[in-house]
């Protein structure tokens, strides 16, 4: 896609890069041991001359770190949109604090939250005419020592979400959970995703290291006709 780059930093957390806008989603932490020469969030963070707008889906530590609000633009005043189950010791004036089923316009960006099978939200946004879905921890969180009663509340409550969603005709980037902790019901939630929702791309996410799922799911949507990405390292760019 044009003027479209996207940094996997680590779990959920991408830095997207458009012809205007530098977006983070999901900031938890930076694996500094494998740490890459050519890419440096921090330094892209600081010296941009794009606009920046940082999400956070929800208030659990492996989606939201305080440290983000730390970070320093030299051009301009990072944005915070949040889940407003995040508390905040003190608000400022560049911190939006969103629900499920709002919408609102932040810098010509149009950002929509929709719901989650988790605490916290899930993002679609329209960003230089391209359209992306950030999934935060919505998931078909099928575990195996599951009660019946425990799996129907979780499928309908999937489904349900997924059916608000899929009336938005074609999103062109989804980041979606492939936990491998999940084992055989791992890419239950992304194929279900991309069968009815079926976005362009989707780009696996909440993974920790476990990088063979982000391969198993790009061969499981194949039959969808959606394309899956696969993530080799953190800090990297990834081909779409």
């Amino acid at each position: 896609m044009k003027d479209l780059k996207i940094y996997y930093i680590y779990h959920s957390c991408f830095l997207i890069e458009t012809k205007n806008f530098i977006i983070i989603f999901d900031y938890f932490k930076m694996l500094e041991d494998k740490f890459k020469n050519e890419f440096s969030l921090r330094e892209k963070i600081s010296n941009t001359k794009k606009e920046i707008l940082v999400f956070s889906s929800h208030s659990h530590y492996d989606h939201f770190n305080e440290e983000i609000f730390s970070w320093k633009n030299k051009y301009s005043v990072i944005k915070y949109i949040l889940s407003k189950d995040i508390k905040l010791k003190i608000k400022k004036e560049n911190y939006f604090i969103i629900g499920e089923g709002e919408k609102f316009k932040l810098d010509n960006v149009e950002i929509k939250a929709y719901g989650s099978t988790d605490i916290g939200l899930s993002f679609l946004i329209k960003v230089d005419t391209i359209k992306i879905f950030h999934a935060g921890d919505l998931n078909w969180w099928y575990w195996k020592d599951d009660t019946k009663e425990e799996e129907k509340i979780m499928r309908e409550l999937y489904q349900s979400i997924i059916e608000k969603i899929k009336v938005n005709v074609n999103i062109d980037v989804a980041f979606f959970p492939v936990d491998p902790r999940l084992e055989e019901f791992c890419y239950l939630g992304a194929e279900y995703f991309a069968e009815y929702v079926k976005p362009k791309v989707i780009i696996p996410m909440h993974f920790d290291e476990n990088y063979y799922v982000t391969e198993k799911l790009k061969e499981k949507i194949k039959k969808f006709q959606v394309e899956g990405i696969i993530i080799k390292d953190v800090n990297s760019l990834l081909i779409i």
